[in-house]
This record gives C-alpha cells, structure tokens and sequence, in this order.
C-alpha cells in the first residue's frame, strides 16, 4: 500500500511536472504575437487612461495559457511544497534557454532555394520571404528573453513563498486564499520585472508603468474567475491519492517548506 502510493505520488509529479513545463513553454514560443483581448470578446477598445496614455487590453499570446501555469504551480506547491516548486522550475527556465538557443540557431541556417520558391506567395496572392516569416515570429530580441526568463523565476519564486507564507496562516483550510493571493503577488511582479528589462531605455517610465498595469489588470481578473479551477484540480487528487493520503502529503509538504521561510 505504501509502496503504490509513493508510485502514486511520484506519477503525480511528472504530470503535473509535464503540463507545468509544456504549457511555460508554449507560452514563451506564442508569446511573439500580440492579440486583442476586447476583440476577442466583441468589445470596443478599453481606452484607459493610465498615467497619459491611452492603453487597450493588447496582450502576448502567451497570456491565453499562463492562467495553466499559475494553476499547476499552486497544486505542485500544495502537494511538494517549495522544493517541487524550486524544481520544477529551475529546470523550466533551462528548458526554455535550451529552446531560445536551439531557436537562435536555426534561424542562422540558410533556407533552401526550393523551399523559399514553393512558399513564396499566400493564399491572397502575396509576396513574402518564408525565411524572414520564420526568423520574424520566432525570433525574439535578446533583453525580451533574458527579461521573460528573470520575469519567469522571480515570480516563481514569489509566489511559493506566498503561498506557504499563506499556507502557515490558514492550515489546509482556505485553498482559494493561498492560490489566489501568492498568484495575485508573483504576476504583479512578474508584469513589471519582464517590462523594465526588456524595454527600459526604450520606452518612458510612464509607458513601462502603463503597460504593466494594463496587463496586471487582466492577469488579476483572470486568477479570479480561475479560482474554482483550483478547487477542481485538488479534488481530482485528492480522489486519485486518497483523500487521507492528500492530506497528509499536503501537510508533509507544508511542513518541509517552512524551513526554507
């Protein structure tokens, strides 16, 4: 019994190890494009006035599955605490460097001459460089990846030890409050940190600020609304480990992060 829960326990891991990393990843490929989210939703431009500028919900692609990330990353920190958390995510962010270089280095291959005359023109009848496309959508410049990573750890970072502060405070109880709020913190920092590495000097003060509360907004309602997911998740493990067995997982896992606080 004890040894199929500790298999239990350990394919848990791997899983939600796997949907953590597959779904950073994603985000941090798709992040290139930009999309508008009142266009998504039928709804005229939001024309927000923030420090004197006039801001609209355009945000990365990657924004679409972050809300993943973040509800992962809460059923990792409430199952194996801190040290999964850490794990998981060091390797992440070598994971996504490993891609960028990958990347990087592709893009310096020279196309083949066929390659580029079969996909010359689109569907509508226009000219294009297929080698310039892929170079243009998955390049990236080198202060957008070095702030997406750092943005990446940090908030990483900030928001196990969040959650575990929070975790300290409301014992097994009030699920939503510790995943919420150690959300709520780490995207806050996270919408800042990514903006100021890759954009300061370029962009104004003001402008930086703007744009990263434009995008915190967002995130903010997003957690919100996504909180019964948090719920969902816990209870499907609970039913695979056992209830019982959750708990007390849970309660291991709280127990041997707060030695690192």
């Amino acid at each position: 019994m004890v040894l199929d829960l500790e298999h239990k326990k350990h394919r848990l891991f791997i899983i939600l190890s796997g949907i953590f990393l597959t779904n950073a990843l994603i985000a941090e490929m798709i992040g290139v494009k930009i999309f508008s989210a009142e266009a998504m939703l039928g709804l005229e431009p939001a024309n927000l006035d923030i420090f004197g500028f006039t801001m609209d919900f355009n945000l990365t692609a990657g924004a679409v599955i972050w809300p993943v990330v973040f509800i992962t990353s809460d059923l990792i920190n409430e199952y194996f605490g801190q040290p999964g958390v850490k794990r998981i995510s060091y390797l992440t962010a070598l994971l996504i460097a490993y891609s960028f270089v990958v990347i990087f280095l592709t893009m310096r291959l020279p196309p083949a001459a066929w390659w580029l005359e079969a996909n010359k023109i689109d569907n509508a009848g226009n000219f294009f460089n297929m080698d310039f496309a892929f170079n243009k959508i998955f390049g990236q410049g080198q202060r957008i990846i070095i702030g997406s990573l750092s943005a990446f750890i940090i908030g990483q970072l900030a928001d196990v030890w969040v959650f575990q502060k929070l975790r300290k405070v409301t014992g097994h109880k009030m699920l939503w409050l510790r995943a919420t709020g150690s959300t709520l913190v780490s995207q806050f920092i996270d919408s800042f940190v990514v903006l100021f590495i890759a954009f300061y000097g370029t962009f104004s003060n003001g402008q930086i600020a703007a744009i990263g509360i434009t995008n915190y907004i967002y995130k903010f309602i997003i957690a919100i609304v996504l909180t019964p997911l948090i719920y969902v998740g816990h209870s499907i493990i609970d039913k695979y480990l056992g209830k019982e067995h959750a708990q007390r997982i849970s309660e291991e896992a709280a127990h041997q992060s707060q030695k690192f606080l």
